[in-house]
């Protein structure tokens, strides 16, 4: 059974995600504020973590930026569970390493599905050790390094993995919905609008190797291409 730690202020909430959880065979930890998820993984690290963002004390944004920076816990899978659903919120959670965005009230038909979803994503995978380039940009899967005309440019996890999905499919003009299910595993009704600011974002960091990436109106985005 894959252990689910859910960090969650309200006890109706935590009461009721964890009896869902454990009728689908998961085993599940409820905890309040984050004093008491921290000690929990300094014994058992689980195998995904459900974190409100407004919680008591440390707040589960913080929470979700010392995860992705501690070397042993950076992998773990986080879905934010939030009544936070404004359009910056959501690009703010995911870009800060949030796996998936489930916004309150949620269906819990529908959270069991995203967790499912994020596990599957989250099993181990061939090392990626491909290198990409066009133009003056060069990305290396394997360092997790990207260069543009030589010079090291530093980029979020979305943003590079944003840029390689563009370069592996090169070519091939790529439709927003296809972008959002491949670089954030799902797709919800904002993604226009998180996917154009990410590129926006993208762009300005690669600077003299933003032009590579074009806009195909009414579809998406394309690196190379006759359009």
């Amino acid at each position: 059974m894959a252990l689910i730690y859910c960090v969650e202020d309200d006890e109706n909430i935590r009461e009721l995600v964890g009896y869902a959880l454990r009728s689908q065979d998961f085993e599940v930890e409820t905890f309040a504020d984050g004093k008491e998820f921290w000690k929990a993984v300094q014994q058992r690290v689980p195998a995904l973590v459900l974190l409100d963002i407004m919680l008591p004390g440390e707040s589960g944004t913080e929470i979700l930026d010392k995860i992705r920076k501690d070397t042993q816990l950076r992998s773990l899978p986080v879905i934010m569970l939030t009544a936070k659903t404004s359009e910056y919120d959501i690009v703010r959670g995911l870009d800060g390493g949030a796996d998936d965005y489930v916004c309150k009230p949620f269906g819990i038909v529908e959270l069991i599905s995203r967790i499912r979803s994020v596990l599957r994503r989250s099993k181990p995978q061939r090392r990626e050790s491909s290198m990409y380039s066009f133009g003056p940009v060069s990305l290396d899967g394997e360092k997790h390094v990207v260069t543009v005309n030589g010079e090291p440019c530093h980029l979020t996890v979305k943003e590079f993995e944003l840029l390689r999905y563009l370069l592996v499919n090169i070519d091939i003009v790529l439709k927003r919905e296809q972008i959002m299910e491949a670089v954030w595993g799902f797709t919800y009704e904002g993604e226009s609008r998180t996917i154009d600011m990410h590129i926006k974002s993208l762009r300005q960091k690669l600077g003299d190797g933003g032009h590579i990436i074009r806009t195909v109106r009414g579809v998406g985005y394309v690196i190379g291409g006759n359009v």
